[in-house]
This record gives structure tokens, sequence and C-alpha cells, in this order.
């Protein structure tokens, strides 16, 4: 059929607010059922949103929260997310949220990233699909 693609468009849209809000509120969840203590430091400008602590070892998790709408073609990550993540690759997680109407769907990444972005660049665009492959249940 003409015009149609291998992955669907959205079928509904959401803020960038309502994306990042419903994306961190199922992190939160999901590693308090882990076991973990987590924490959002968003507003501090650290390379990443939750500090997720482990109990009784004094270790940090931290966790990079990026909420999407199913189908989203790209993820956009900050310079300082991908330095954050290669200087810490035991500590580094990438969330990536898959938000649908009434349900979101939490994928975990570990060391997504390759290689230190141009130093010109602000941000770099991923391909959605591509970082998926390389996901898996919170844990």
């Amino acid at each position: 059929v003409q015009g149609q693609s291998d992955s669907p468009p959205p079928t509904f849209a959401l803020s960038t607010e309502e994306s990042e809000r419903r994306g961190m509120l199922a992190v939160m969840e999901a590693e308090r059922q882990l076991g973990f203590i987590p924490r959002d430091v968003s507003d501090k400008n650290l390379g990443y949103d939750v500090e997720s602590s482990i109990p009784d070892t004094g270790l940090l998790r931290f966790i990079e929260v990026k909420g999407r709408v199913r189908g989203a073609a790209t993820i956009t990550i900050t310079k300082n997310e991908i330095l954050t993540g290669l200087n810490k690759p035991e500590q580094f997680i990438l969330a990536v949220v898959l938000l649908d109407p009434n349900h979101e769907e939490v994928r975990y990444i570990r060391n997504p990233f390759d290689q230190e972005p141009d130093f010109k660049a602000t941000s770099v665009n991923y391909d959605t699909q591509a970082l998926l492959i390389r996901s898996q249940e919170p844990s």
C-alpha cells in the first residue's frame, strides 16, 4: 500500500511534559518494585533523572528516563546524558518508557552509547528501534 511504513505512526499525542511525567512515574515504580530506593533528581542537570539507591550497599544506579509514545522514530539524548553514560557505565541505565493511552512499558538499556558525541553537538537523535533491540525488562 502506498505510503505505508513498517511502523505505524503514533495513534495519540502527548506533550513533552506529560511524556516525561509518565515516564518518571513508571521508572520510579519499577525501581521500588525491584527493591531500590529511587529519588527524582531531574531538576539538577546531572546527566540522569533518577538516582536509585541499592539498599545496604552504598551504591547508586543513575537512570536517564525517556518517555516516548509507542512508535516514535527517535529519542533525543543530550551530550551531558551521553557523557554520563560513558563515564559511569556500570551504574548508568537508559530507561525508555513506551507510552500507550493507558499503559507504560519500561525498558532498560545498559551501556547504550558507543562513542562520545561530536564536540560541537549539544544532543544526538538515536533510532528508537535500534536502542530497544538492546533493551530488557527492568532489573
